[in-house]
């Protein structure tokens, strides 16, 4: 924290961003702002690490329409509990974790089935209230997450998002041991996916545009990698894209077999193209996961700690986030970016 006040205000340096342009053109500002102390079931968390998220790059560039102006973007957030409300159930001193799913309204049907995710109220971190490009944030403590302690805070941090959505999608696709999955693209989500697919004795499948991210992918254990156009050596029972662009989802269609699924893990996609009916054909699908629920998380935190999962990930300066989305965007990024403050 850059600056406690008597008042108990603490100003904090965030990374904002108010008009949407190019990665390279860095359009997050480093900014000072009072935060005040948290309100009725809120909890003030001091940020140790955020992941960059390809949906901060999609707000960043204008893929996503704002829905706050500024933003702090930042949704894979891991802290620790600084001040709370009245009636917030985290303690001062709790190690927290904060996904993509800031609230609910926890009244309608979905929420009431354990389907938050679908929630028509739902608020999003980094979205529709303020996220981890912070040295801190205020959060819903219902919404906040226990971490284990002896799992690394940049570790963690991209877990939770891409690993718990990861997470949902490849239980989203029903497979069982010794069934065949394949993963179109290979970022953070999918790395952390693959270890979960191998842990569940699954044969897993690679396509992926670059070529480091094929011999990364057999480095972990994938039994065969190629391009996104080329078939894998068999029929795939289940398939799940993570590229924001639809015609990865039409590949993988073309190669899962009589019966199988593909499941989108995108919230952007550039719009799936037209496709003959005959690849959707003997029953296959087509689905989307979208959001997360907190079970998810907590889901994926025990697995992680059990497996172990390994995260990939270059870290950066909060100052730097500027370069951490322009890395991004380029593909500069093996596994994931994690911003970090620099008193940490």
């Amino acid at each position: 924290m850059s600056q406690y006040g008597s008042d108990m205000t603490r100003i904090t340096r965030v990374a904002e961003l108010d008009q949407p342009a190019p990665a390279a053109d860095g359009p997050l500002r480093l900014v000072g702002r009072p935060i005040p102390g948290p309100s009725h079931n809120e909890v003030l968390i001091a940020v140790n690490a955020c992941g960059v998220c390809r949906t901060d790059l999609q707000l960043a560039e204008g893929d996503l329409e704002l829905h706050l102006h500024p933003i702090v973007p930042g949704h894979q957030i891991v802290g620790e509990v600084i001040a709370a409300g009245a009636g917030a159930n985290r303690s001062i001193g709790s190690r927290v974790g904060l996904t993509w799913l800031a609230s609910t309204c926890g009244r309608c049907g979905f929420c009431r089935s354990g389907r938050e995710n679908l929630c028509p109220g739902a608020r999003f971190t980094g979205w529709d209230r303020d996220g981890g490009f912070a040295e801190a944030v205020v959060a819903d403590s219902r919404f906040v997450v226990p971490v284990p302690d002896d799992m690394n805070d940049v570790d963690v941090a991209p877990l939770l998002c891409g690993g718990v959505i990861g997470h949902r999608a490849l239980r989203s696709t029903g497979l069982t041991t010794g069934q065949r999955l394949g993963l179109y693209g290979f970022g953070a989500s999918a790395t952390i996916v693959l270890q979960l697919a191998l842990h569940q004795g699954l044969d897993v499948h690679v396509a992926t545009r670059s070529p480091l991210d094929q011999e990364r992918a057999l480095t972990l254990g994938a039994q065969s990698i190629g391009p996104y156009h080329e078939p894998p050596p068999q029929p795939l029972d289940a398939a799940i894209s993570f590229a924001p662009v639809g015609s990865v989802v039409i590949d993988a269609l073309r190669a899962v077999d009589r019966g199988g699924s593909v499941v989108v893990n995108a919230i952007h996609l550039d719009g799936i193209p037209a496709f003959d009916y005959g690849l959707l054909w003997h029953e296959r699908s087509i689905k989307s996961v979208a959001n997360v629920t907190r079970r998810d998380a907590v889901e994926l935190l025990e697995l992680a700690e059990r497996i172990p999962l390994v995260t990939h990930h270059q870290q950066y300066r909060l100052e730097d986030a500027n370069q951490a989305l322009a890395d991004l965007a380029s593909g500069q990024v093996s596994g994931a970016a994690v911003l970090v403050p620099s008193d940490r």
